[in-house]
Protein backbone atom coordinates (compact mmCIF):
# COMPACT_ATOMS: atom_id res chain seq x y z
CA UNK A 1 0.00 0.00 0.00
CA UNK A 2 1.52 3.25 -1.07
CA UNK A 3 1.94 5.84 1.79
CA UNK A 4 -0.32 8.97 2.11
CA UNK A 5 2.26 10.59 4.42
CA UNK A 6 3.65 14.05 3.00
CA UNK A 7 6.75 14.46 2.89
CA UNK A 8 7.74 17.75 5.17
CA UNK A 9 10.07 20.97 3.97
CA UNK A 10 11.79 22.36 6.91
CA UNK A 11 14.69 25.08 8.21
CA UNK A 12 16.70 24.63 11.12
CA UNK A 13 15.53 25.70 14.61
CA UNK A 14 14.86 28.63 15.85
CA UNK A 15 14.27 29.76 12.64
CA UNK A 16 14.42 32.69 10.55
CA UNK A 17 12.48 34.43 7.96
CA UNK A 18 14.51 32.71 5.26
CA UNK A 19 14.18 29.44 6.62
CA UNK A 20 10.29 29.56 7.21
CA UNK A 21 9.71 31.48 3.73
CA UNK A 22 12.09 29.08 1.78
CA UNK A 23 10.37 25.86 3.16
CA UNK A 24 6.56 27.55 2.20
CA UNK A 25 8.23 27.91 -1.08
CA UNK A 26 10.33 24.85 -2.04
CA UNK A 27 6.78 23.10 -0.59
CA UNK A 28 5.09 24.91 -3.44
CA UNK A 29 7.20 24.21 -6.10
CA UNK A 30 6.99 20.47 -5.17
CA UNK A 31 3.66 20.44 -5.14
CA UNK A 32 3.07 21.70 -8.64
CA UNK A 33 5.57 19.16 -9.49
CA UNK A 34 2.73 16.29 -8.35
CA UNK A 35 4.45 15.52 -5.00
CA UNK A 36 2.79 15.40 -1.64
CA UNK A 37 5.27 17.89 -0.21
CA UNK A 38 4.15 20.51 3.12
CA UNK A 39 6.42 23.57 4.80
CA UNK A 40 6.82 23.03 8.34
CA UNK A 41 8.83 24.65 11.02
CA UNK A 42 11.36 23.62 13.62
CA UNK A 43 10.47 26.87 16.37
CA UNK A 44 8.73 29.73 16.88
CA UNK A 45 8.57 32.31 14.47
CA UNK A 46 10.03 36.05 14.93
CA UNK A 47 8.48 39.22 14.60
CA UNK A 48 9.65 39.94 11.79
CA UNK A 49 8.91 36.67 9.84
CA UNK A 50 5.37 37.02 11.56
CA UNK A 51 4.92 40.64 9.23
CA UNK A 52 5.82 39.12 6.16
CA UNK A 53 3.02 36.16 6.62
CA UNK A 54 0.54 38.64 7.50
CA UNK A 55 1.32 40.83 4.79
CA UNK A 56 0.57 37.91 2.50
CA UNK A 57 -1.85 36.18 4.03
CA UNK A 58 0.25 33.13 4.51
CA UNK A 59 -0.25 30.46 7.05
CA UNK A 60 2.36 30.04 9.68
CA UNK A 61 3.79 26.27 8.70
CA UNK A 62 3.28 23.59 10.79
CA UNK A 63 5.64 23.20 13.39
CA UNK A 64 7.42 19.76 14.59
CA UNK A 65 9.50 19.82 17.35
CA UNK A 66 11.01 16.47 16.65
CA UNK A 67 10.82 13.84 14.28
CA UNK A 68 11.31 10.80 17.00
CA UNK A 69 8.58 8.06 15.96
CA UNK A 70 5.83 7.94 17.82
CA UNK A 71 2.94 6.36 18.56
CA UNK A 72 0.35 7.80 16.02
CA UNK A 73 3.39 6.73 13.23
CA UNK A 74 2.14 2.81 14.10
CA UNK A 75 -1.57 3.70 14.62
CA UNK A 76 -3.55 1.17 13.27
CA UNK A 77 -7.47 2.17 12.73
CA UNK A 78 -9.77 0.37 14.68
CA UNK A 79 -12.96 -0.12 13.02
CA UNK A 80 -14.09 -3.02 14.98
CA UNK A 81 -15.64 -2.48 18.38
CA UNK A 82 -18.22 -2.98 20.91
CA UNK A 83 -20.45 -0.91 22.70
CA UNK A 84 -20.65 -1.50 26.79
CA UNK A 85 -24.07 -2.15 26.08
CA UNK A 86 -23.86 -5.08 24.01
CA UNK A 87 -24.25 -8.18 25.29
CA UNK A 88 -22.17 -11.48 25.06
CA UNK A 89 -23.59 -12.82 22.39
CA UNK A 90 -23.06 -10.06 20.15
CA UNK A 91 -19.44 -9.92 21.40
CA UNK A 92 -18.86 -13.74 20.82
CA UNK A 93 -20.15 -13.17 17.13
CA UNK A 94 -17.57 -10.09 16.66
CA UNK A 95 -14.76 -12.01 17.85
CA UNK A 96 -15.45 -15.37 15.53
CA UNK A 97 -16.73 -13.17 12.84
CA UNK A 98 -13.31 -11.19 12.51
CA UNK A 99 -10.98 -13.97 14.71
CA UNK A 100 -10.12 -11.69 17.56
CA UNK A 101 -8.40 -12.03 20.46
CA UNK A 102 -9.20 -8.87 22.20
CA UNK A 103 -12.08 -5.74 21.35
CA UNK A 104 -11.93 -2.42 22.55
CA UNK A 105 -14.96 -1.07 24.15
CA UNK A 106 -16.89 2.03 23.77
CA UNK A 107 -19.37 3.90 25.02
CA UNK A 108 -21.86 5.58 22.21
CA UNK A 109 -19.83 8.91 21.79
CA UNK A 110 -16.40 6.74 21.46
CA UNK A 111 -14.99 7.33 24.63
CA UNK A 112 -12.84 3.99 25.53
CA UNK A 113 -14.67 2.20 28.59
CA UNK A 114 -12.17 -0.73 28.84
CA UNK A 115 -11.20 -3.86 26.89
CA UNK A 116 -12.54 -7.45 26.74
CA UNK A 117 -10.97 -10.64 25.57
CA UNK A 118 -11.38 -14.29 24.58
CA UNK A 119 -10.37 -15.17 27.96
CA UNK A 120 -12.49 -12.78 29.48
CA UNK A 121 -15.43 -14.61 27.64
CA UNK A 122 -14.16 -17.73 28.65
CA UNK A 123 -14.28 -17.38 32.74
CA UNK A 124 -17.62 -15.71 31.95
CA UNK A 125 -18.85 -19.61 30.71
CA UNK A 126 -16.42 -21.43 33.11
CA UNK A 127 -18.27 -19.84 36.50
CA UNK A 128 -21.27 -20.43 35.28
CA UNK A 129 -22.12 -23.32 37.94
CA UNK A 130 -26.16 -22.29 38.27
CA UNK A 131 -28.32 -19.83 36.51
CA UNK A 132 -27.44 -16.26 36.71
CA UNK A 133 -28.43 -13.32 38.59
CA UNK A 134 -29.43 -10.79 35.82
CA UNK A 135 -30.57 -8.20 38.54
CA UNK A 136 -27.10 -6.64 39.17
CA UNK A 137 -26.15 -6.52 35.25
CA UNK A 138 -29.71 -4.25 35.05
CA UNK A 139 -30.61 -6.54 31.53
CA UNK A 140 -33.39 -5.25 30.16
CA UNK A 141 -36.49 -7.44 29.30
CA UNK A 142 -35.88 -6.38 25.52
CA UNK A 143 -32.38 -7.93 25.31
CA UNK A 144 -34.31 -11.18 26.93
CA UNK A 145 -36.37 -11.39 23.86
CA UNK A 146 -34.09 -10.67 20.92
CA UNK A 147 -30.66 -12.87 22.57
CA UNK A 148 -33.48 -15.76 22.11
CA UNK A 149 -34.78 -14.98 19.17
CA UNK A 150 -37.90 -15.09 20.47
CA UNK A 151 -41.83 -14.13 19.04
CA UNK A 152 -43.78 -11.91 21.46
CA UNK A 153 -46.74 -13.66 22.87
CA UNK A 154 -48.13 -11.49 25.36
CA UNK A 155 -46.27 -8.27 24.84
CA UNK A 156 -46.37 -7.73 29.21
CA UNK A 157 -44.20 -4.21 29.99
CA UNK A 158 -41.12 -4.55 28.27
CA UNK A 159 -39.43 -1.24 29.44
CA UNK A 160 -38.66 -3.06 32.67
CA UNK A 161 -35.65 -4.40 33.85
CA UNK A 162 -35.35 -7.61 34.69
CA UNK A 163 -35.28 -8.11 39.26
CA UNK A 164 -34.51 -11.78 39.77
CA UNK A 165 -32.68 -14.78 38.34
CA UNK A 166 -33.22 -17.11 35.41
CA UNK A 167 -35.21 -19.94 36.53
CA UNK A 168 -36.11 -23.58 34.60
CA UNK A 169 -39.81 -24.09 34.90
CA UNK A 170 -39.88 -27.89 36.33
CA UNK A 171 -41.37 -29.69 39.17
CA UNK A 172 -44.03 -29.57 41.50
CA UNK A 173 -46.88 -26.63 42.34
CA UNK A 174 -44.77 -27.03 45.72
CA UNK A 175 -41.30 -26.85 43.96
CA UNK A 176 -42.17 -24.11 42.27
CA UNK A 177 -43.49 -22.02 44.72
CA UNK A 178 -40.16 -22.82 46.33
CA UNK A 179 -37.59 -21.77 44.07
CA UNK A 180 -39.33 -19.44 41.86
CA UNK A 181 -39.24 -15.67 43.12
CA UNK A 182 -40.76 -12.33 42.09
CA UNK A 183 -39.43 -11.08 39.19
CA UNK A 184 -37.91 -13.97 37.72
CA UNK A 185 -36.92 -14.76 34.31
CA UNK A 186 -38.57 -18.74 33.73
CA UNK A 187 -37.87 -20.95 30.99
CA UNK A 188 -40.12 -23.61 30.33
CA UNK A 189 -40.74 -26.93 27.56
CA UNK A 190 -43.98 -28.09 26.38
CA UNK A 191 -45.66 -28.38 29.63
CA UNK A 192 -49.21 -26.94 29.79
CA UNK A 193 -49.56 -27.25 33.50
CA UNK A 194 -46.39 -25.82 34.88
CA UNK A 195 -46.85 -22.74 32.27
CA UNK A 196 -49.99 -21.84 34.01
CA UNK A 197 -48.75 -22.67 37.79
CA UNK A 198 -45.43 -20.64 37.17
CA UNK A 199 -48.06 -17.76 35.04
CA UNK A 200 -49.56 -17.34 38.67
CA UNK A 201 -46.19 -15.94 40.27
CA UNK A 202 -45.12 -12.80 40.22
CA UNK A 203 -42.68 -13.67 37.35
CA UNK A 204 -40.94 -10.82 34.88
CA UNK A 205 -41.53 -12.94 31.56
CA UNK A 206 -42.15 -16.44 30.90
CA UNK A 207 -40.39 -18.36 28.20
CA UNK A 208 -41.66 -21.25 26.46
CA UNK A 209 -39.15 -23.15 24.79
CA UNK A 210 -39.07 -25.09 21.70
CA UNK A 211 -41.61 -23.30 19.82
CA UNK A 212 -44.06 -24.91 22.16
CA UNK A 213 -48.03 -24.95 22.15
CA UNK A 214 -49.06 -21.93 24.61
CA UNK A 215 -52.63 -22.91 26.13
CA UNK A 216 -55.42 -20.06 26.10
CA UNK A 217 -56.15 -20.23 30.17
CA UNK A 218 -51.98 -19.09 30.23
CA UNK A 219 -52.74 -16.22 28.01
CA UNK A 220 -55.63 -15.06 29.37
CA UNK A 221 -53.85 -15.06 32.87
CA UNK A 222 -50.66 -13.59 30.79
CA UNK A 223 -52.87 -10.43 29.71
CA UNK A 224 -54.59 -10.11 33.38
CA UNK A 225 -51.17 -10.00 34.83
CA UNK A 226 -49.54 -8.05 31.88
CA UNK A 227 -46.69 -10.34 31.70
CA UNK A 228 -44.25 -10.56 28.94
CA UNK A 229 -45.06 -14.14 27.16
CA UNK A 230 -42.31 -15.18 24.88
CA UNK A 231 -41.84 -18.37 22.46
CA UNK A 232 -38.28 -19.18 21.38
CA UNK A 233 -37.39 -21.33 19.10
CA UNK A 234 -34.52 -23.22 20.89
CA UNK A 235 -34.68 -26.14 23.88
CA UNK A 236 -34.65 -25.28 27.43
CA UNK A 237 -30.51 -25.78 27.37
CA UNK A 238 -29.73 -23.56 24.54
CA UNK A 239 -32.34 -20.74 25.81
CA UNK A 240 -30.98 -21.03 29.50
CA UNK A 241 -27.07 -20.74 28.02
CA UNK A 242 -28.42 -17.45 25.44
CA UNK A 243 -29.97 -15.52 28.39
CA UNK A 244 -26.81 -15.84 30.30
CA UNK A 245 -25.27 -14.02 27.20
CA UNK A 246 -27.66 -11.33 27.46
CA UNK A 247 -25.86 -9.51 30.14
CA UNK A 248 -23.61 -6.29 28.75
CA UNK A 249 -19.69 -6.52 27.49
CA UNK A 250 -19.65 -4.11 30.87
CA UNK A 251 -19.90 -6.56 33.20
CA UNK A 252 -16.90 -8.74 32.28
CA UNK A 253 -14.74 -5.95 30.29
CA UNK A 254 -11.46 -4.86 32.09
CA UNK A 255 -11.26 -1.55 32.91
CA UNK A 256 -7.69 -0.56 34.03
CA UNK A 257 -6.77 -0.90 30.33
CA UNK A 258 -2.80 0.16 29.43
CA UNK A 259 -3.58 2.75 26.92
CA UNK A 260 -1.19 5.23 24.32
CA UNK A 261 -1.51 8.51 23.00
CA UNK A 262 -0.93 9.02 19.58
CA UNK A 263 2.28 11.96 20.60
CA UNK A 264 3.93 9.28 22.69
CA UNK A 265 7.39 8.08 21.80
CA UNK A 266 8.14 4.91 20.79
CA UNK A 267 11.01 4.06 22.43
CA UNK A 268 9.11 5.37 25.35
CA UNK A 269 6.63 2.32 25.16
CA UNK A 270 8.72 -0.39 24.65
CA UNK A 271 9.20 -1.21 27.85
CA UNK A 272 5.50 -0.61 29.10
CA UNK A 273 4.89 -3.52 26.09
CA UNK A 274 7.05 -5.79 27.29
CA UNK A 275 5.96 -5.25 31.17
CA UNK A 276 2.46 -6.19 30.06
CA UNK A 277 3.00 -8.45 27.05
CA UNK A 278 -0.65 -7.62 25.34
CA UNK A 279 -0.60 -8.15 21.56
CA UNK A 280 -2.70 -4.82 21.29
CA UNK A 281 -2.87 -1.30 23.06
CA UNK A 282 -6.03 0.83 22.03
CA UNK A 283 -4.75 4.49 21.28
CA UNK A 284 -6.39 7.41 23.14
CA UNK A 285 -7.05 10.93 22.01
CA UNK A 286 -9.15 12.92 24.21
CA UNK A 287 -10.32 9.78 25.79
CA UNK A 288 -11.27 8.88 22.48
CA UNK A 289 -10.51 5.54 20.86
CA UNK A 290 -8.54 6.60 17.81
CA UNK A 291 -6.90 3.41 17.05
CA UNK A 292 -4.54 0.51 18.11
CA UNK A 293 -1.14 -0.22 18.45
CA UNK A 294 -0.21 -3.56 17.65
CA UNK A 295 3.32 -4.88 18.99
CA UNK A 296 3.96 -6.30 16.16
CA UNK A 297 4.37 -2.73 14.33
CA UNK A 298 6.21 -1.52 16.47
CA UNK A 299 9.74 -2.20 15.16
CA UNK A 300 8.90 -1.13 11.52
CA UNK A 301 7.42 2.08 11.66
CA UNK A 302 7.65 4.47 8.88
CA UNK A 303 9.83 7.07 8.64
CA UNK A 304 9.44 10.73 8.27
CA UNK A 305 10.39 12.06 5.09
CA UNK A 306 12.31 15.77 4.75
CA UNK A 307 13.64 18.03 2.65
CA UNK A 308 15.91 20.25 4.48
CA UNK A 309 16.15 23.58 3.49
CA UNK A 310 18.58 26.58 4.77
CA UNK A 311 20.56 24.48 7.06
CA UNK A 312 22.67 21.06 6.43
CA UNK A 313 24.20 20.96 9.64
CA UNK A 314 23.17 18.28 12.41
CA UNK A 315 23.57 20.83 15.46
CA UNK A 316 21.05 22.81 13.55
CA UNK A 317 18.57 20.15 12.45
CA UNK A 318 15.36 19.49 13.88
CA UNK A 319 15.39 17.10 17.00
CA UNK A 320 15.37 13.39 16.00
CA UNK A 321 16.76 13.87 12.01
CA UNK A 322 18.94 10.75 12.64
CA UNK A 323 15.10 8.98 12.69
CA UNK A 324 14.19 10.49 9.57
CA UNK A 325 15.04 9.85 5.78
CA UNK A 326 16.45 12.82 4.05
CA UNK A 327 15.05 13.70 0.66
CA UNK A 328 16.82 16.49 -0.33
CA UNK A 329 18.68 19.50 0.86
CA UNK A 330 18.32 22.66 -0.77
CA UNK A 331 20.87 25.26 1.09
CA UNK A 332 23.49 28.24 0.38
CA UNK A 333 26.02 27.45 3.46
CA UNK A 334 28.90 25.49 4.22
CA UNK A 335 28.88 21.91 4.29
CA UNK A 336 28.20 20.88 7.72
CA UNK A 337 28.33 16.79 7.57
CA UNK A 338 25.01 15.32 7.83
CA UNK A 339 24.74 12.09 6.78
CA UNK A 340 22.32 10.24 4.64
CA UNK A 341 21.59 6.18 3.95
CA UNK A 342 20.87 6.73 0.33
CA UNK A 343 22.40 9.27 -2.28
CA UNK A 344 20.35 12.16 -2.33
CA UNK A 345 19.49 15.70 -4.04
CA UNK A 346 21.32 18.48 -3.17
CA UNK A 347 21.56 22.40 -4.28
CA UNK A 348 23.63 24.54 -2.76
CA UNK A 349 24.71 27.43 -3.69
CA UNK A 350 26.65 30.50 -2.84
CA UNK A 351 24.34 33.13 -2.61
CA UNK A 352 23.10 35.31 0.09
CA UNK A 353 19.71 33.11 0.93
CA UNK A 354 18.22 29.94 0.08
CA UNK A 355 15.23 31.62 -1.18
CA UNK A 356 17.58 32.79 -3.95
CA UNK A 357 17.88 29.34 -5.11
CA UNK A 358 13.93 28.47 -4.38
CA UNK A 359 12.54 31.22 -6.79
CA UNK A 360 15.16 30.72 -9.73
CA UNK A 361 14.52 26.34 -9.31
CA UNK A 362 11.04 27.72 -10.47
CA UNK A 363 12.07 29.06 -13.29
CA UNK A 364 14.16 26.63 -14.63
CA UNK A 365 10.95 24.00 -14.41
CA UNK A 366 8.54 26.58 -15.99
CA UNK A 367 6.85 26.82 -12.87
CA UNK A 368 5.34 29.93 -12.06
CA UNK A 369 5.30 32.00 -8.91
CA UNK A 370 2.04 33.41 -7.56
CA UNK A 371 2.62 36.89 -5.76
CA UNK A 372 2.22 35.58 -2.65
CA UNK A 373 4.71 33.41 -2.69
CA UNK A 374 7.30 35.76 -4.32
CA UNK A 375 6.34 37.84 -1.47
CA UNK A 376 7.49 35.40 0.82
CA UNK A 377 10.87 34.91 -1.42
CA UNK A 378 11.47 38.42 -1.71
CA UNK A 379 11.23 38.68 1.84
CA UNK A 380 13.58 36.39 2.82
CA UNK A 381 16.13 37.45 0.57
CA UNK A 382 15.77 41.04 1.86
CA UNK A 383 16.19 39.66 5.32
CA UNK A 384 19.20 37.34 4.83
CA UNK A 385 21.12 40.16 2.96
CA UNK A 386 19.85 42.76 4.82
CA UNK A 387 18.46 44.59 2.00
CA UNK A 388 21.95 44.14 0.41
CA UNK A 389 23.93 45.82 2.77
CA UNK A 390 25.34 41.68 4.21
CA UNK A 391 28.78 41.42 2.44
CA UNK A 392 27.02 37.47 1.62
CA UNK A 393 24.89 39.26 -1.00
CA UNK A 394 25.29 38.34 -4.88
CA UNK A 395 24.38 40.31 -7.78
CA UNK A 396 21.98 37.21 -8.10
CA UNK A 397 20.52 37.94 -5.04
CA UNK A 398 19.48 41.06 -6.22
CA UNK A 399 18.47 40.33 -9.65
CA UNK A 400 16.12 37.96 -8.39
CA UNK A 401 15.02 39.88 -5.74
CA UNK A 402 14.23 42.53 -8.17
CA UNK A 403 12.22 40.07 -10.52
CA UNK A 404 10.64 38.79 -7.39
CA UNK A 405 9.38 41.99 -6.28
CA UNK A 406 7.30 42.76 -9.88
CA UNK A 407 5.94 39.41 -9.11
CA UNK A 408 4.76 39.91 -5.90
CA UNK A 409 3.55 43.99 -6.43
CA UNK A 410 5.87 45.55 -4.25
CA UNK A 411 7.81 48.16 -3.60
CA UNK A 412 11.23 46.31 -2.87
CA UNK A 413 13.10 48.96 -1.16
CA UNK A 414 9.75 50.45 0.72
CA UNK A 415 8.93 47.10 1.68
CA UNK A 416 12.46 46.10 2.56
CA UNK A 417 12.39 49.29 4.79
CA UNK A 418 9.17 48.02 6.40
CA UNK A 419 10.20 45.06 7.14
CA UNK A 420 13.39 45.31 8.54
CA UNK A 421 11.35 47.92 11.05
CA UNK A 422 9.32 44.88 11.49
CA UNK A 423 12.28 43.05 12.98
CA UNK A 424 14.01 45.31 14.28
CA UNK A 425 12.63 46.03 17.51
CA UNK A 426 12.99 43.53 21.01
CA UNK A 427 9.60 44.57 21.98
CA UNK A 428 8.87 42.41 24.45
CA UNK A 429 11.40 40.17 24.35
CA UNK A 430 12.94 38.71 27.85
CA UNK A 431 16.38 38.31 27.53
CA UNK A 432 16.47 34.84 27.29
CA UNK A 433 14.81 35.45 23.99
CA UNK A 434 17.27 37.64 22.78
CA UNK A 435 19.93 35.22 23.68
CA UNK A 436 18.44 32.93 21.74
CA UNK A 437 17.61 34.27 18.68
CA UNK A 438 18.25 33.13 15.63
CA UNK A 439 20.73 30.54 17.39
CA UNK A 440 22.90 28.39 15.42
CA UNK A 441 24.98 26.12 16.96
CA UNK A 442 28.98 25.14 15.14
CA UNK A 443 31.82 23.18 15.78
CA UNK A 444 34.70 25.02 15.65
CA UNK A 445 38.21 23.14 16.15
CA UNK A 446 37.32 21.44 19.36
CA UNK A 447 35.13 23.53 20.43
CA UNK A 448 31.00 23.31 20.47
CA UNK A 449 29.70 27.05 19.77
CA UNK A 450 26.20 28.92 19.27
CA UNK A 451 26.08 32.33 17.58
CA UNK A 452 22.75 33.85 18.28
CA UNK A 453 21.90 37.26 15.99
CA UNK A 454 19.55 40.26 16.42
CA UNK A 455 19.25 43.12 13.95
CA UNK A 456 17.83 45.98 15.12
CA UNK A 457 18.01 49.88 14.46
CA UNK A 458 18.68 50.78 17.82
CA UNK A 459 21.69 48.72 19.21
CA UNK A 460 20.98 51.10 22.77
CA UNK A 461 18.13 49.46 23.66
CA UNK A 462 19.81 45.85 23.96
CA UNK A 463 23.32 46.20 25.35
CA UNK A 464 21.08 48.31 28.03
CA UNK A 465 20.30 44.85 28.48
CA UNK A 466 24.34 43.37 28.46
CA UNK A 467 24.46 42.01 31.81
CA UNK A 468 21.23 39.99 31.94
CA UNK A 469 22.22 38.26 28.23
CA UNK A 470 25.77 37.34 29.43
CA UNK A 471 23.73 35.45 32.37
CA UNK A 472 21.85 33.89 30.34
CA UNK A 473 24.21 32.96 27.62
CA UNK A 474 26.44 31.72 30.68
CA UNK A 475 23.02 29.69 31.63
CA UNK A 476 22.52 28.21 28.05
CA UNK A 477 26.31 27.11 27.83
CA UNK A 478 25.99 25.68 31.36
CA UNK A 479 22.66 23.61 30.37
CA UNK A 480 23.53 22.49 27.31
CA UNK A 481 26.90 21.69 27.58
CA UNK A 482 28.23 24.74 25.49
CA UNK A 483 31.88 25.79 25.40
CA UNK A 484 30.72 29.23 24.13
CA UNK A 485 27.84 31.22 23.73
CA UNK A 486 28.00 34.48 21.51
CA UNK A 487 25.49 37.19 20.67
CA UNK A 488 25.46 39.50 17.45
CA UNK A 489 23.62 42.99 17.90
CA UNK A 490 23.91 44.22 14.60
CA UNK A 491 23.11 47.66 13.90
CA UNK A 492 21.10 48.05 10.61
CA UNK A 493 21.66 51.68 9.99
CA UNK A 494 25.46 51.72 10.80
CA UNK A 495 26.31 48.57 9.31
CA UNK A 496 28.30 47.11 11.91
CA UNK A 497 27.62 43.93 14.98
CA UNK A 498 28.33 44.61 19.08
CA UNK A 499 29.98 41.18 19.30
CA UNK A 500 28.75 39.57 22.98
CA UNK A 501 30.45 36.28 24.34
CA UNK A 502 30.84 34.17 27.38
CA UNK A 503 32.59 30.90 27.68
CA UNK A 504 35.87 29.47 26.81
CA UNK A 505 38.26 30.04 24.78
CA UNK A 506 38.10 33.77 24.91
CA UNK A 507 41.78 33.82 22.70
CA UNK A 508 39.73 32.91 20.11
CA UNK A 509 37.59 35.91 19.92
CA UNK A 510 40.91 38.38 20.16
CA UNK A 511 42.64 35.95 17.38
CA UNK A 512 39.70 35.91 14.98
CA UNK A 513 38.72 39.42 15.35
CA UNK A 514 42.10 41.40 16.55
CA UNK A 515 41.11 42.91 19.36
CA UNK A 516 41.21 42.63 22.93
CA UNK A 517 38.58 39.90 24.19
CA UNK A 518 39.19 40.00 28.20
CA UNK A 519 35.89 41.59 28.79
CA UNK A 520 32.47 40.37 27.01
CA UNK A 521 31.90 42.82 24.34
CA UNK A 522 33.48 43.71 20.86
CA UNK A 523 32.44 46.06 18.41
CA UNK A 524 32.78 45.07 14.92
CA UNK A 525 32.34 47.22 12.31
CA UNK A 526 31.04 46.60 8.85
CA UNK A 527 30.43 42.73 10.18
CA UNK A 528 26.94 41.88 9.35
CA UNK A 529 27.15 38.06 8.27
CA UNK A 530 27.52 35.64 10.78
CA UNK A 531 28.12 33.23 7.61
CA UNK A 532 30.92 35.16 6.07
CA UNK A 533 32.29 37.66 9.12
CA UNK A 534 32.33 35.42 12.14
CA UNK A 535 32.54 31.87 11.23
CA UNK A 536 35.19 31.58 9.17
CA UNK A 537 37.82 33.71 10.61
CA UNK A 538 37.11 31.94 14.07
CA UNK A 539 37.12 28.49 12.43
CA UNK A 540 41.21 29.86 11.48
CA UNK A 541 41.81 31.15 14.71
CA UNK A 542 40.73 27.86 16.17
CA UNK A 543 42.98 25.87 14.15
CA UNK A 544 45.88 28.14 15.49
CA UNK A 545 44.54 27.74 19.47
CA UNK A 546 45.36 24.29 19.02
Amino acid sequence: MKSTKPTYTIGHRNPDTDSICSAIGYAHLKQKLGENVLPARAGKINAETKYVLEAFKMETPKLITDLYPRVKDVTLACNIVVKETDNLRRLGEVLRKHDMKSVPVVDSHNHLCGIVTVSDLAKRYFNELSMQNLAEANVSLKAIVEVVDGEIINQGDMSQTVKGNVRIGAGSRETVHKFIKSGDVVLIGDRKEAMYIVAQQDISCLIVTGDGEIPANVLELAEEKNLLVVSSPYDTYTCARLVNQCIPVSMIMQKNVTTFKPTDMLSDIKGTMQATQFRNYPVVENEKLIGIVSRDRLSIPEREKVILVDHNERSQAVEGIEEAKILEIIDHHRLGGIQTSDPIFTRQEPVGCTATIVANMHWHRDIEIPADIAGLLLSAIISDTVLFKSPTCTPYDKETAEKLAKIAGVDLNEHGMALLKAGSGIGDMTPMEIAKNDLKEFQIGDYRMIVSQISVMDTEEVLALKDELIACMNSICEAEGYNMSLLMVTDIIEEGTHLLFTGNPKTIIGEAFHQDASGNLIYLPGVMSRKKQIIPPMVEASKKDM
